[in-house]
């Protein structure tokens, strides 16, 4: 009998090593800076799914993988325009919406919207989503151009302003789909232009601005702008909120304004979605259902600062936030807006070539 009782431990240990070895997971790769404070801890508390979480912070490093079929993950984050070109090389599996009981909880028009990269909404839901603008040090532009708001994209795509603001910093995201149709925009031209020309035209003006761009990287300018590094930052709205945020917290002085310029901006969408090749797609499915609870992606919007596709979330976010014109803008903003398209293979790789001369400035 002792001899049994010996052997119940060593049993238990085995049973319970086994337990945790088969515990389920699920592999996810998202923007940098963008979820909730604790969604993933309270995701595995409810649902007992470990998440295993990477992060990106540009479309073109999330694509490479999608497009070369060898993810790893189980969700990934596009953006809007960059799904249909994915889905069309096959890169996503369809989701079962009987998998997905809060679909009910998203905005029908914006789905409808986003028929137009996904047709039906076989592939990807909607997450947050937010617009480009200018994200800048308020007291360090001022100094520096003499004005209290910035409203134009002028500031940052006239030669002559931007070398005003270049000895207290200015950063540009590292991302080509971002930044050319905005410069198109500003131009006069389309900001969804499949014509090489007009690429040439912006290609020009951004090799005038380079002497006087700090650096290109997609999420570093966040804490730079809140530490008052740099003073001016092509950006995402949400980031920029989370500068304001985090130089708030830090009593350091920095006073942090976000500005859609008034010639119109990018209106983008991320979407959740699931690799070909998943290894846990039931997972998946279990934790995009769980952002789409309204009460999730609420506390998600309160952290990270972007607007949502649920309705019914704002009965649980904090009436600063649905009433902030930055975060959710007002209609007559929302009409001067651009969704970005899909850009053709030619245009990806102008602008590919185009970029790889405007960063090393030659």
């Amino acid at each position: 009998m002792r001899h049994l009782q010996s052997l119940i431990p060593a049993a238990f240990t085995l049973v319970f090593a086994a337990a945790a070895q088969a515990q389920p997971t699920v592999s996810v790769y998202n923007w940098t800076d963008y979820i909730g404070d604790t969604t993933l801890a309270d995701f595995q508390a409810s649902s007992g799914i470990k998440v295993v979480y990477d992060v990106f912070d540009s479309n073109e490093t999330l694509e490479g993988k999608l497009l070369a079929g060898r993810t790893g993950y189980d969700v990934v984050v596009p953006s809007n325009h960059f799904l249909a070109r994915q889905a069309k090389a096959g890169a996503f599996l369809p989701l079962d919406r009987s998998k997905l009981p809060n679909f009910k909880h998203l905005d029908p028009k914006l789905l409808k919207q986003l028929e137009q990269n996904d047709p039906g909404n076989q592939y990807a839901v909607p997450y947050l989503w937010g617009t480009n603008g200018i994200g800048y040090n308020v007291d360090k532009v001022k100094a520096a151009l003499g004005i209290d708001k910035i409203d134009s994209w002028a500031v940052l795509f006239e030669p002559e302003n931007l070398k005003k603001l270049k000895q207290c910093g200015v950063a540009f995201m590292d991302s080509p789909d971002e930044l050319f149709p905005a410069v198109l925009n500003y131009l006069g031209m389309d900001p969804r232009s499949e014509n090489p020309k007009d690429y040439e035209r912006a290609e020009a003006r951004l090799l005038e601005l380079r002497p006087s761009i700090t650096y290109f990287h997609s999420s570093k300018y966040v804490s730079d702008l809140a530490n008052g590094d740099v003073c001016v930052a092509f950006g995402y709205s949400g980031d920029v909120f989370q500068a304001a945020n985090r130089a708030i917290e830090a009593k350091n002085g920095v006073k942090i304004a976000y500005s859609i310029p008034k010639e119109g901006s990018n209106l983008w969408f991320d979407l959740l979605a699931i690799p070909k090749d998943a290894n846990n797609p039931e997972q998946a499915l279990a934790f995009i259902n769980y952002l789409l609870d309204p009460q999730v992606i609420a506390k998600v919007s309160a952290t990270v600062g972007y607007a949502n596709a649920n309705p019914d979330a704002k009965a649980y976010m904090d009436e600063s936030l649905v009433n902030n014109p930055e975060i959710y803008p007002p209609q007559e903003v929302l009409d001067k807006l651009y969704v970005s398209s899909t850009p053709s293979p030619k245009i990806m790789r102008v602008m590919t070539r185009s970029w790889s001369k405007i960063k090393s400035n030659r």
